[in-house]
């Protein structure tokens, strides 16, 4: 009687590894882009958050958008004073900013800018406009200055 044995001879694992590689050679940077993408539209909606916070803190101060009499100049960190407007009546808290680049850290700060800054943070135009940014000269998923959302 013949014994027979079942398995794999090394030239077909070596085949099934290498196609396992090329998959995922395909499939890892798919996933990072929409890794970047889903940040970018969470950074979006909080932004849209803190926007409806100001507009709501508007209509109720009759007219007047959050100070910032703590910056000097353009760039200075207003966390404090701007959270201090708006948390917790309008905000449970100041959202983070999630951009996905690398060497670029989640954050949650706020900073006095008038759109020439990169700081990676929100970026608050001040009492006259009441606008709010993303602070970031860099490019999205679409090419489309970050800044400009």
């Amino acid at each position: 009687m013949k014994k027979t044995t079942k398995g794999f001879t090394l030239i077909e694992l070596m085949i099934v590894v290498a196609i396992i590689g090329i998959l995922s050679a395909i499939a890892i940077p798919k996933f990072a882009d929409l890794i970047r993408k889903s940040k970018e539209g969470a950074t979006k909606g909080s932004l849209a958050s803190i926007r409806s916070a100001l507009t709501i803190y508007y209509g109720e101060q009759e007219g007047i958008y959050p100070s910032t009499s703590m910056a000097s100049a353009e760039g200075d960190e207003i966390t404090t004073q701007f959270a201090g407007a708006l948390v917790p009546k309008y905000l449970s808290a100041i959202p983070m900013v999630k951009l996905g680049h690398p060497g670029v850290a989640d954050t949650n700060l706020v900073y006095y800018d008038l759109g020439e800054q990169n700081k990676g943070g929100w970026g608050y135009r001040g009492p006259e406009t009441g606008e709010m940014i993303v602070s970031s000269t860099r490019l999205d998923t679409k090419g489309v200055p970050i800044s400009s959302w």
